[in-house]
């Protein structure tokens, strides 16, 4: 059985916590054996992405002494799994903690490419009617080079039809804190995934990164919109019971 250790990001933790249980629920049926550190916080993103590096390593070498370097560390955010990935490397290289930090480095994957690449399982008996469309986001696609990984999965979920729509690899908007100092320019490029979405007829809008979601379903709600967001997780966890 192979061993997992469960990263639970921030944005997930706080505010979709059922995404972190379907994990585990979803890398058990995979043959996961899943652990999950409770003293685990932050991967220091927010801090590095705000140039606040000091802040940021502090954060990171907590990281690394809550998860064991010889084991897969499995995270549901292609965003955090970027920052351990790439992000480190400014921060340790060449420091105590270099060995450490490239294990981990090793190690660490997003859940699409941990399944598909790793595990080599694609099916997984998810039931889900309607049309998608899947967001590539940037960490994802820039920073991970994850593109086929989470289409293949989501083209074995029963009764789901995957869309491709305009501008497929643009940003939502979201970049952190760059939703925050350029809000207006952030916001239309929500609303231009959005319209992007409805263009193709879809009625779901699927991603890696819980952010990006956030983002996107704020606008959303915002304008009462006949769409909505989820996250690859729950849709790969979704019809169990009807099997």
């Amino acid at each position: 059985m192979t061993k997992v250790q469960l990263f639970v990001p921030c944005f997930i933790d706080q505010l979709y916590p059922e995404t972190a249980f379907n994990t585990i629920k979803l890398l058990r049926k995979a043959g996961c054996e899943v652990s999950y550190n409770p003293n685990q916080t932050c991967c220091g993103q927010p801090a590095y992405n705000a140039g606040f590096w000091d802040e940021a390593k502090s954060i990171g070498l907590k990281f690394l002494k809550d998860f064991n370097e010889s084991d897969y560390i499995v995270a549901p955010s292609a965003s955090c799994v970027g920052m351990v990935k790439n992000g480190y490397d400014d921060l340790f290289t060449n420091s105590m903690e270099h060995n450490t930090c490239r294990n981990m480095q090793r190690n660490i994957y997003e859940l699409s490419d941990f399944l598909v690449n790793v595990l080599k399982k694609e099916y997984f008996g998810a039931e889900m009617m309607g049309t998608a469309v899947y967001h590539d986001s940037c960490a994802a696609l820039r920073e991970c080079k994850i593109k086929d990984e989470p289409r293949k999965l989501l083209a074995q979920v029963g009764g789901l039809e995957v869309l491709e729509m305009r501008d497929q690899e643009t940003c939502c908007g979201f970049g952190g804190t760059f939703a925050v100092k350029f809000e207006g320019i952030s916001s239309a490029m929500a609303e231009q995934k959005v319209h992007n979405a409805l263009e193709v007829k879809a009625d779901y809008i699927i991603s890696t990164d819980s952010s990006c979601l956030l983002q996107i379903q704020s606008y959303i709600d915002k304008h009462k919109m006949p769409i909505k967001t989820m996250h690859l997780t729950d849709v790969l966890t979704t019809g169990w019971a009807n099997i």
